[in-house]
């Protein structure tokens, strides 16, 4: 039997249409806060390189097998989303009506449906149809543009800032607004169009705002928070290993240079012409001792210093440790669910779903007989 969630989402069904990326990773975030999440996985797969065993995306879901392009598929996902509250898809514009799960078909099923559109490019504009990952939506904002040293190619942040920050992250915001108007009197289902790049241009508004105030440049490494300040970057220790500044204010500047024992020589702040001087500085000092070493001097301060972990390093630390910022489950240490909450809290109740474990199980919780197909379904241990 699937655990019942306990998070404040407890009892709140939704129906992800398999995909990668954004979407799953939202449907996630739901499942995490409670929500009854069931994946449709198709035969076959989605494509994604990774064995569904560690694919952590799929964490608290459950999973059946549904071949929409099977006479009847459609009629299939229809009786989910009957007794949904949400779906979650990720197709190119189009490909949902085509396959017979669009909007109409849902809403005319259940007027009440929250119904999740998660693309890179939108659901309208010339680009909608066109194929795309993370890096081309970024790049279109701007985003991608500002990060990085000047001179050298922007960094790229992973998949992070466009898939999960300006996509998923946004869809989830949309889907329980909509679900609010939904539970309203007089409120109707609808739906929410999420494009990672309406997402990643919103997260960049108060830089636009700096640069319409002339507080910004419009180049890379030349500003307060993209490393053009020497008191606000990244700096190599005598070990290879790296420690992170961010001592803006005057009273975490002026603690940081005298821990650092620079302070005879670090001008003021806001001496902008002494900037490259002062990086030089800082840079030089951090090489003459470990990442540890430099830990402990400045564990305890205000100086806003923090080394910088590892993927594998950063459940070790203690702070994050003692939070539990981490969990293990099913034998993976993986992020605990986030916001918490005082009254309702998340939690990892499942390991990732295994495509159509759940077939039966789904279909009696959710009351859906014509779920099951003519063979039996695998099952996936409690």
């Amino acid at each position: 039997m699937a655990e019942a969630g306990t998070g404040p989402l407890a009892g709140v069904r939704v129906v992800e249409l398999a995909g990668i990326g954004p979407g799953p990773f939202a449907a996630m975030v739901l499942a995490d806060l409670g929500a009854d999440v069931v994946r449709v996985d198709r035969p076959g797969g989605t494509g994604l390189a990774v064995n569904p065993a560690y694919d952590l995306t799929n964490r608290n879901k459950r999973s059946v097998l549904i071949d929409l392009k099977a006479d009847d598929g459609p009629a299939r996902v229809l009786g989910l989303v009957e007794r949904a509250d949400i779906l979650i898809e990720g197709y190119r514009p189009g490909v949902a009506e085509r396959l017979g799960v669009g909007p109409l078909e849902c809403h005319a099923r259940n007027p009440k449906l929250v119904y999740g559109r998660m693309t890179g490019w939108g659901q309208e504009g010339p680009l909608a149809e066109r194929a795309g990952h993370d890096i081309a939506y970024i790049a279109v904002t701007g985003t991608l543009g500002m990060i990085g040293s000047p001179g050298e190619p922007p960094t790229v942040p992973a998949n992070l800032v466009g898939d999960y920050a300006g996509g998923s992250l946004y869809l989830v915001i949309g889907i329980l607004a909509a679900l609010q108007h939904a539970r309203t009197e007089g409120g109707a289902g609808q739906v929410v169009d999420a494009a990672i790049v309406d997402g990643a241009a919103h997260l960049a508004t108060m830089i636009h705002g700096m640069l319409a105030a002339g507080g910004w440049q419009d180049r890379r490494g030349a500003n307060l928070l993209d490393g053009g300040c020497p008191f606000y970057g990244s700096y190599e220790t005598s070990d290879g290993e790296y420690m992170a500044v961010g001592a803006l204010e005057p009273q975490f500047y002026e603690e940081f240079v005298q821990l650092l024992g620079i302070a005879p020589e670090a001008p003021a702040r806001k001496d902008l012409a002494r900037w490259d001087g002062l990086r030089e500085t800082i840079a030089a000092r951090f090489l003459t001792r470990t990442r540890a070493e430099w830990t402990a001097l400045f564990e305890g301060s205000d100086a806003c210093v923090a080394p910088v972990l590892s993927l594998r390093e950063a459940p070790e630390h203690p702070h994050l440790a003692a939070r539990g910022t981490f969990t293990e489950h099913s034998g993976i240490t993986q992020p605990a669910p986030a916001p918490r909450f005082s009254a309702t809290p998340g939690s990892v109740r499942l390991g990732p779903a295994q495509p159509g474990a759940d077939t039966a199980e789904v279909a009696r919780d959710w009351d859906v007989p014509g779920l099951t197909g003519p063979a039996g379904p695998a099952r996936r241990p409690c």
